[in-house]
């Protein structure tokens, strides 16, 4: 698949571009990730598919250095990534993954100001995490609660929120929504693309949930054996002929509907 060397950003998108250029990762003999080469218009919102061990959260994390690609380079705006000190680059990235990692012992102004904490030693103003609060549609009093005192989702916004706090053009998602129940995963789903379209983000989202990334995504990257084996919008997926691997994961979400709709029929 072939990388556009410098593609246009849309009106409204402060999200970066990015771009994989041959990117390879192996562990002994296992290929995790064989010379991908793809790339992301800005303000995008890419969602990742696949089997377990397809590669998915292998080259997500090769963005933000997580991971070293063995060979290859993955580019944010033109730039390698590669060339920036990690904890710098990361200071760029937001990144919200399916443990959330909120600290026990912090508030949840804490814990949504704790990179600013690290990067300049100051808290983060209220002011500030009231907005965030806003964003991820939390009540500001909320502030002063510890994790222990929150359900899942609401941890979940709370990572959110602390992904957006330091302003990035770019988001990642690991799974970010697997440990939810079905209700609060598809209202978190639609707040947070409501939240990707407002803000002008680029984003990234591996899921093992083919209909949540039809529903949201603007394209779908199927991987299997670390390659992207299909890149097309959700229409496109759902219409076919996009390869075995992209059928076999759009034909779950369509026979689970055609399963509802013969029960509902036959009561």
């Amino acid at each position: 698949m072939a990388t556009s060397p410098s593609p246009s950003r849309p009106q409204g998108a402060r999200g970066p571009a990015v771009a994989f250029e041959g990117v390879r990762k192996a562990y002994g003999g296992t290929i995790a990730i064989d010379r991908v080469s793809a790339h992301i218009l800005p303000g995008t919102f890419v969602a990742i598919v696949g089997s377990s061990g397809s590669g998915k959260s292998t080259l997500l994390k090769t963005v933000n250095r997580l991971i070293e690609p063995d060979s290859g380079k993955v580019c944010i705006d033109g730039l390698d990534v590669g060339t920036h000190e990690p904890h710098q680059l990361r200071r760029s990235i937001g990144y919200v993954f399916q443990n959330i990692g909120l600290f026990p012992h912090m508030t949840v102004a804490q814990n949504i100001g704790i990179g600013s904490r690290l990067a300049t030693r100051r808290r983060l103003p209220a002011a500030r995490v009231a907005e965030l609060l806003d964003l991820v549609d939390l009540p500001r009093d909320f502030a002063s609660r510890l994790p222990e005192q929150l359900s899942g989702g609401q941890k979940q916004r709370v990572g959110v929120a602390r992904a957006l706090a330091g302003e990035p053009g770019l988001m990642l998602m690991d799974e970010p929504f697997g440990a939810l129940d079905p209700v609060t995963r598809e209202a978190l789903g639609e707040q947070y693309r409501a939240l990707h379209d407002r803000l002008g983000l680029t984003t990234i989202m591996v899921t093992h949930d083919m209909a949540e990334a039809l529903l949201f995504a603007d394209r779908v990257w199927v991987m299997a054996s670390g390659r992207i084996v299909a890149d097309a919008s959700p229409a496109q997926l759902i219409a076919g002929g996009c390869g075995a691997e992209a059928e076999a994961l759009v034909a779950v979400p369509r026979l689970q509907a055609e399963r509802i709709t013969a029960m509902r029929d036959g009561v």
